[in-house]
């Protein structure tokens, strides 16, 4: 049996025994701190209830000390983070998905000329035609007045609106893009989403309203016809509204007067059996484009300099109705003339084609009258 002074279990192993050892109330074993869960009262306690003992047992939630105000945090940090996570799921909006390029429909027309084509030098057909006060080349399509809009910046809707002009620059103005070089410069301005289709419609043309090479582009047949002077004429009108909180609609309508002539050896005596006639030696022509074209302009498109095509419709003369226009542009030079020739047969049958084959007449006011023709 122990004594007053011994642990609960006896006298630890190695520790030496006996009241003479004046160390022996300080030693205590692994035992005897398990044992101590004895608490005294305080003095104040002990006044209030004389029929209490003298110590209290010690909750182990209280003997944590410490380390409770850690597993509190611990836990409020649980309860913060899975209470995120629910509202997360629980949400009720959803981030809207980035808005899908659509794909471009355009429509190609050629003009045809009621009488034979005016010749002359570029500079005498420039001064007395409808495009005698145009500016030249770039120069020609300037960004309008801009304000901003509900959810637009001016200086978004400035930037919208470059791209734009960008894109007019090089579709209708670049001297490669004209002559059937590069594209490259106009690929790159165009939203990724649309690349594919424009691949096709430069590769594989067909006037079927979604792959006309000249849907996107102003270009003429190399083979056919060479550009009489490098100064196109311009003239016409930008301007861009908001089309959601999230894009751009920019719209643009320009008119493009370019000087022609016949390519060396080329093959002049018309399209399809018809008669054009032949082209006057040495005299150039003008050949009027009219480029009416819709762009969409999202958010990541101002960001990467690029814009969709959403729709275009180009007229052009003076071309036989014949030319086939969807590819390349073949206008009717100085001395050559319509004729008979009529727009190819439209199949009402046919649903694969969202357009029909359209040809219109060149008004006689929209041809110059050079002071020295070239006859």
């Amino acid at each position: 049996m122990t004594g007053p002074g011994d642990p609960p279990e006896g006298t630890p192993n190695g520790a030496s025994g006996g009241g003479e050892d004046e160390y022996r109330s300080v030693v205590f074993d692994e035992s005897f701190v398990r044992a101590a869960r004895l608490q005294e009262f305080s003095a104040d306690e002990r006044l209030g209830e004389h029929h209490s003992p003298a110590v209290k047992t010690r909750h182990a939630w209280m003997r944590l000390g410490g380390s409770r105000q850690a597993v509190l945090l611990v836990l409020l940090i649980i309860l913060a983070f899975g209470t995120a996570v629910y509202m997360g799921v629980r949400h009720p909006y959803k981030t809207p998905e980035p808005v899908q390029a659509q794909p471009l429909r355009s429509a190609v027309v050629p003009l045809a000329p009621t009488r034979d084509v005016p010749g002359a030098s570029p500079e005498d057909l420039f001064a007395h035609s409808p495009a005698a006060d145009y500016r030249i080349g770039a120069a020609g399509v300037n960004l309008p007045a801009v304000a901003r809009t509900a959810h637009f910046s001016d200086g978004q809707i400035v930037a919208a609106l470059t791209i734009a002009k960008d894109y007019l620059v090089r579709s209708s103005l670049d001297p490669a893009t004209l002559t059937g070089g590069s594209v490259r410069p106009v690929r790159l301005l165009l939203d990724t989403g649309q690349l594919d289709q424009f691949d096709r419609s430069l590769a594989h043309p067909d006037d079927n309203g979604r792959h006309a090479a000249t849907g996107w582009l102003v270009r003429f047949d190399p083979k056919y016809t060479r550009l009489a002077d490098r100064d196109v004429r311009v003239d016409g009108t930008l301007s861009a509204t908001e089309l959601s909180p999230d894009a751009l609609d920019v719209t643009a309508d320009y008119t493009f007067v370019y000087a022609v002539r016949p390519a060396p050896g080329a093959q002049q005596d018309g399209s399809a059996g018809q008669d054009i006639g032949k082209a006057t030696p040495g005299a150039a022509s003008l050949v009027t484009v009219r480029r009416e074209l819709q762009f969409r302009l999202t958010r990541d498109d101002l960001s990467d300099h690029r814009l969709e095509v959403l729709q275009s419709s180009l007229q052009a003369g003076p071309l036989a109705c014949s030319s086939k226009p969807a590819d390349a542009l073949r206008p009717l030079f100085a001395g050559q003339h319509a004729g008979n020739d009529r727009p190819t047969g439209t199949d009402p049958f046919a649903r694969d084609r969202a357009n029909p084959s359209l040809c219109g007449e060149l008004a006689p006011s929209a041809q110059p009258k050079p002071s020295h023709p070239i006859r």
